[in-house]
């Protein structure tokens, strides 16, 4: 209770992902090292300060530091920064890079970052993603969404909102038409860059329901701060429901 009332007092996001808790202690772990090597370096330089200050020592003594308490403090330094990245940073990267989930349970969205807003592709009723072909992007398929291909018949698109189940795995394949963009749904503590011509997944399950803000991680050019879209969490019965309601960009009655 004592750490979780400190990150609320500093700031820190509110987690509403499965692997957020293990992100989030990661965290609290470096900024209680920062700031415990923080003290203790302010209180070695002021100490050196008052020790070696020229009223009290007038004549210079060339010989140096003859004491190795410093070297052992930087060594022990060092040994803590290691034991955080390889005990720590390492696996938690490789849990989200190499555990990407597969079933038919997993939904599946594409996530299209454009100078200035986020379209979400879903992979419709059938569970299967249409094939895209950027040279087919006009100002009716923003996407490029293959209209030949039958996967692509349910597929349909949310204009800057994310609409995603409570507790069920989610891939998002993230991309981008232009620049660089990165989708960052802070709440769900993941992040992921848009690189143009490249599908990059990202997968998260959400721990609980609410909307929250999703912005761009990277500077994409003038109107970079407006690039604001949203992440809405919602039970998967009411999911499901608005799956169902929503029209594909090819209806049978357009085909």
């Amino acid at each position: 209770m004592i750490i979780a009332g400190f990150n609320q007092a500093i700031g820190m996001a509110e987690v509403a992902s499965e692997h957020g808790d293990m992100v989030d202690h990661f965290l609290e772990m470096v900024h209680w090292v920062m700031g415990i090597l923080f003290i203790g370096w302010t209180t070695f330089l002021i100490f050196v300060l008052l020790r070696f200050n020229k009223k009290a020592n007038p004549k210079a003594r060339y010989e140096g530091m003859t004491s190795h308490f410093s070297t052992h403090v930087e060594i022990g330094v060092v040994i803590v920064e290691v034991v955080l990245l390889l005990g720590f940073a390492f696996p938690l990267w490789a849990a989200r890079t190499e555990g990407i989930p597969t079933g038919d349970d997993v939904v599946k969205i594409r996530a299209v970052g454009e100078q200035f807003r986020w379209t979400f592709h879903y992979a419709g009723s059938d569970g299967k993603m249409g094939l895209t072909d950027f040279t087919q992007v006009n100002p009716s398929n923003g996407i490029g969404l293959v209209k030949q291909d039958p996967n692509a018949q349910d597929d349909f698109i949310s204009l800057g909102e994310l609409i995603i189940p409570l507790g069920q795995k989610v891939i998002v394949q993230v991309t981008s038409k232009d620049v660089i963009h990165g989708l960052a749904p802070i709440p769900l503590m993941t992040q992921q860059d848009a690189i143009p011509g490249r599908e990059i997944p990202m997968w998260f399950t959400a721990t609980k329901t609410g909307e929250w803000d999703v912005v761009c991680a990277q500077l994409c050019g003038a109107g970079h701060a407006n690039m604001v879209s949203s992440v809405k969490v919602m039970p998967k019965e009411e999911f499901d429901e608005w799956l169902a309601g929503q029209t594909p960009m090819f209806p049978p009655a357009a085909q």
